[in-house]
């Protein structure tokens, strides 16, 4: 059930491919009865970002079904997606999503593929998959695939970003738990772990768009501030030695703002929502 995280929205997408394409939708396929594809240029994997996937998948699942191609009654090969199924294998499953289309079916996969984007009651990660099946399956360049499915490339771009964002964003979009506003938002932050504690905000508070546009910015802004506090400012000795109490105190790299009339603020960054739970109750403490 975890892995059937779309639903029946990219079910939906797939209904004209598949009469075109005779099982081209979603199938599951055997781990065991897939190899690499041996014309694979990318021959070397991250493994720090390999278990960062394998985990996401423990926790919820695949959310881009990866693309097969079937050699033989009992085999297939990869034609995209060998990180997410390396991720998959380590993660322990015995059956992954995929789409399985015969070699040669490029033209009749573009025409099922550009139609449906058209459609209406596509949610915007089911559109970033059509996009990236197109890019990665048939090689279009981004400027190609603005002119065949009628989109600027700069709307092209903006959903194919969706598809960086962390899986549990990327869910939570797909069930309208959020919006496309608030999802590009959150993307405009590099942090994964900022994102997902933004998002996280989005449900529990119920958030404009607007108002996460505001913390993006005040984050990122605080995030500039002290990366130059870092390089330009000098503190008397008496601030380093409150600094270095501080980062002791919250087991954290405590930074200072502070302009040239001596007001400022203090920066405590946290990696995490339990990270910064953590900070809350050392404040907590002090009181």
């Amino acid at each position: 059930m975890k892995r059937n995280v779309l639903g029946r929205g990219l079910g939906a997408l797939m209904d004209d491919a598949d009469k075109l394409q005779p099982g081209a939708g979603i199938n599951e396929i055997e781990l065991s009865k897939i190899e690499a594809n041996p014309f694979q240029p990318r021959t070397k994997f991250d493994e720090e970002s390999l278990k960062e996937l394998s985990a996401s998948i423990k926790e919820i699942g695949l959310i881009q079904p990866i693309t097969l191609r079937k050699v033989d009654d009992d085999k297939y090969q990869i034609i995209a997606g060998e990180r997410r199924f390396r991720a998959s294998q380590m993660a322990g499953l015995e059956t992954i999503p995929a789409y399985v289309r015969k070699a040669k079916d490029d033209g009749m996969l573009e025409m099922a593929l550009v139609e449906n984007i058209q459609r209406e009651d596509l949610d915007a990660i089911e559109i970033a998959l059509s996009y990236q099946r197109l890019l990665e399956e048939l090689e279009f360049t981004q400027e190609e695939l603005s002119s065949r499915v009628g989109k600027k490339r700069s709307t092209i771009a903006n959903y194919l970003r969706l598809l960086k964002l962390p899986a549990v964003i990327q869910k939570g979009l797909i069930e309208k738990q959020i919006s496309m506003g608030h999802a590009r938002a959150i993307i405009n932050i590099e942090d994964s772990d900022s994102q997902t504690l933004i998002y996280n905000q989005i449900i529990k508070m119920g958030l404009s768009v607007r108002r996460v546009e505001e913390l993006v910015r005040n984050l990122n802004s605080a995030d500039a501030k002290v990366s130059s506090a870092d390089s330009k400012q000098k503190f008397p000795k008496e601030y380093k030695d409150l600094k270095k109490q501080l980062d002791k105190i919250f087991r954290s790299k405590v930074d200072f703002l502070m302009n040239s009339r001596g007001k400022g603020k203090i920066v405590i960054p946290f990696k995490s929502a339990a990270d910064l739970e953590r900070i809350v109750k050392i404040i907590e403490n002090q009181k």
